[in-house]
Order: C-alpha cells, then sequence, then structure tokens
C-alpha cells in the first residue's frame, strides 16, 4: 500500500487536544474557550481538535441540546457556541500561538432536519417505504447519506472547502471515517489538499484508509489496555496489540493514542473507571510509543466525572490543573525529540528485555543521536532492583521528570513503584 499524499511536516511530532465546547465552560462558547488558550499552550497542546462546531438538528433530537454529530448544516456554527466570526476570532489566536485546529467532520449522515433533506433529498438512503433511514436502528437522531450519487460527493467536498477557506482550519477529524467509501476520501483530500496541505485524522482503524490519512485511531490498543487492567489478559496478549500494529500498518502510519475520549467518558466511563492507577503509566505510554498522543477535555484537572453527552454538564474545574505540569513534560518531549516522532521509518522503536518482563514494559526509540528511553510498571506492585538486559542503553541519560543525569548501562539498576514509570532522554 502506497501512501498518496504529501504530509505536513509536523504531523509526526504534534499532539490532539480534543475539545468538548459545551461542557468545556458554563458559557459553552468559542469566546470562552478562547480565553483557555494561553494555559494549554503552555501546557504543550498543539492540536486542537473541536467536535463539530455546526447546528444541530432538532426532529427526533437526544436530550435537551442534541447530539453534536447531527448536524442540520454544515456550513454555519452552532448558536449556541457562538458565530462564524467568533470562530474565526479562536481560529486566529490559535495560530498567533502556534497552535493548530482542526474540526469533527461527519460526512456518513445528517440531522433529519438538514437543509439537505429539502434541497437535496437524492443524497439520501431509503428504507423499503421510501423514508429516510437512520443508518443504524439505535440511531434514530441521523438519518443515512448516500454515497453512490456522485452529487453528493461535491456538495460534501465544497462544505470542507468553505471552513479551510473562510477560517483557515488546519484539518480534519472524520467521524467514523471507514463507515464513507475510501474513494470519497480520496477524492475530498485531492481537492482540499490543492488549496492548503491539511493534518486528516480517521475515526477508524482500517489498513486501507492509510492511503487518504495521516493518522488513525487506536481502539484494539484502548480496549487490550483496559482488559489489561482488570486482570482479563496478560502482558503477552498486551504486547501482542502492540506486534500486530507493528507488522500489519504501513511502517509510515500514524496512530493516534489515548486513555479517554468524548465516546469514552460519556459512554463507557471515565478513565478511571476503566484504568483504575494505570491512568498515568498509560499517559507516558501515549505520549512515548510510536504514535500521537491524544487528550481530552479536562484530562490535565483530572476530571474524573462522565460527562453528559446530549445536555448541558459543564467540567468542574477547580483552577488547580493538577496534572498540567505532568502532560507539560511529555508533550514537550514528544514535540522537541525526534525519536518520539510518529510514523517516522527513520524512527527505531525497540521493545527491551528486563529480569521482571512480567510486569514492566521497557522500550527505547533512536533516531540518529536521539533517544529515548522509556520504563513503565504495568503491575499494582513495587518492582525493585530490576535491570535492563540489552547493551544498546549506554550513555548519559536526563530524567524528564526530575531533570537529575544519570550514566545508564547493562549494569544500572532500577526501582519502580506500582503503576510508575521512569522517562529519560539521551
Amino acid at each position: 500500500m502506497s501512501y498518496a499524499f504529501k504530509r505536513v511536516d509536523w504531523a509526526g511530532a504534534t499532539n490532539i487536544y480534543e475539545v468538548n465546547l459545551r461542557q468545556y465552560t458554563y458559557e459553552g462558547s468559542f469566546a470562552a474557550f478562547q480565553k483557555e488558550l494561553p494555559r494549554l499552550k503552555d501546557m504543550g497542546v498543539e492540536t486542537l481538535w473541536f467536535m463539530p462546531i455546526t447546528p444541530i438538528g432538532v426532529a427526533n433530537r437526544k436530550g435537551t441540546l442534541g447530539s453534536y454529530y447531527s448536524a442540520s448544516d454544515y456550513v454555519s456554527t452552532n448558536e449556541e457556541f457562538g458565530t462564524l466570526d467568533d470562530f474565526k476570532a479562536l481560529v486566529n489566536a490559535a495560530h498567533a500561538l502556534g497552535q493548530k485546529v482542526i474540526i469533527d467532520w461527519v460526512a456518513n449522515h445528517t440531522a433529519w432536519d438538514h437543509v439537505w433533506t429539502k434541497t437535496n433529498p437524492d443524497f439520501y438512503s431509503r428504507n423499503h417505504d421510501g423514508n429516510f433511514r437512520p443508518p443504524f436502528p439505535d440511531w434514530e437522531d441521523v438519518i443515512h447519506l448516500n454515497y453512490d450519487n456522485p452529487a453528493l460527493w461535491d456538495a460534501m467536498i465544497e462544505a470542507m472547502v468553505f471552513w479551510v477557506k473562510e477560517c483557515d482550519i488546519d484539518g480534519f477529524r472524520c467521524d467514523m471515517a471507514h463507515l464513507v467509501r475510501l474513494s470519497f476520501w480520496l477524492e475530498a483530500r485531492k481537492r482540499l489538499d490543492a488549496i492548503k496541505p491539511l493534518f486528516w485524522l480517521a475515526e477508524c482503524e482500517e489498513i486501507d484508509y492509510h492511503q487518504a490519512f495521516d493518522a488513525t485511531y487506536t481502539w484494539k490498543w484502548m480496549h487490550t489496555s483496559q482488559e489489561y487492567c482488570h486482570h482479563k489478559i496478560s502482558m503477552k496478549e498486551l504486547y501482542g496489540t502492540l506486534r500486530e500494529y507493528d507488522q500489519e500498518f504501513p511502517k509510515d502510519a500514524i496512530r493516534a493514542y489515548f486513555t479517554s475520549n468524548h465516546d469514552e467518558n460519556s459512554w463507557n466511563g471515565s478513565e478511571y473507571e476503566k484504568y483504575h492507577d494505570a491512568v498515568k503509566v498509560l499517559g507516558v505510554f501515549s505520549c512515548t510509543w510510536n504514535g500521537v498522543p491524544m487528550l481530552y477535555s479536562g484530562q490535565e484537572l483530572p476530571n474524573t466525572k462522565r460527562l453528559k453527552f446530549f445536555d448541558k454538564d459543564p467540567i468542574e474545574w477547580t483552577g488547580k490543573y493538577e496534572l498540567h505540569n505532568f502532560y507539560k513534560v511529555l508533550l514537550t518531549l514528544h514535540k522537541n525529540n525526534p525519536s518520539c516522532r510518529g510514523g517516522d521509518v527513520k524512527v527505531a522503536t525497540i521493545k527491551l528485555h528486563t529480569n521482571h518482563d512480567n510486569k514492566v514494559f521497557a522500550f527505547l526509540r533512536k533516531r540518529n543521536g536521539n533517544e529515548v528511553l522509556t520504563i513503565l510498571n504495568l503491575s499494582g506492585e513495587t518492582v525493585n532492583d530490576f535491570m535492563i538486559h540489552e547493551a544498546i542503553v549506554d550513555g548519559e541519560f536526563r530524567n524528564v521528570f526530575t531533570d537529575e543525569k544519570r550514566l545508564l548501562n547493562e549494569q544500572s539498576v532500577y526501582k519502580l513503584h506500582s503503576w510508575g514509570w521512569l522517562v529519560f532522554e539521551k
């Protein structure tokens, strides 16, 4: 499989921060969120992913405010969030800080009262009675689009062009991308990248979709790591997922690693429900393994509650941001050290053998003279006096969290508390 498009040069070194505007502030607006940009920039946030900012349908909506993913118009903003000019101001403010902005794009379905249902009813799939139909029975608030119609392709791409030209956005996170045929995404990217090189993130884990997308999700890792934390699978099976990724995906494929997002938080529980005491060590993994880290609104707080999906339910900010510096260290390392780049064929990611491989996961990432050594205790027990039996670990390293320098080699001895970590930069 060959990758068809030139990737933006910042893609492999970026991180992605998902913004849930409705729940982020009590105002739930573009203007209110804009005030948070300097704090997020200081934390190291590079790419802001906004959940859909388009108007939400009223017909058959769920809850009091409806789903972000039920659009009634593709080329205007949800008045709940503010005006188009408000969004432009937000994008400009982010760009002034050196940040990128991508928006969520829902190409598979629309609200029942989307403007196209009146202007272009032929854009939609029909049931056996000839009526509009949901993509799946339990998605009652949306109706399915029919990509057999080439006119739909043109209209959808033109709607995407609007946000690039009008607001100067930097890319798209494409919702349930695998539900829309790959040929459409290839055509969309060809036309849109001609306007401005963009970053493309697919909410899918389909290998072939890397022909059109820079990055995809790591759903299987998320599920297997959760199963591991609940003692349902072994370390060997956990490693197996990463080995499968390495063997089956293109070497230059960027994978997005995460412990939470809007779907997981609302429907399956907060990361603390899912991973318990392993949340932070898995966060370290997400920022240092071969990929790009993806964070969700409030993880820096940390947010431990499930946020309602269809109703107002603001994050309960305290002003303390207890994990700000934790993420700042990791996101800064990921951006600045070339050996941390995701999808870079010049980076070697080497799993290391220790004398406690049933508990400790150690790996080294190398690119030319740059090296990052990550050691994770994936157990609820303290591991004393263990060693890494690999001659490749050799030289002076800096502990990125303490700034302490240390000579490391095959004779070095380490200790980690339960669910603990060490990250060293050479």
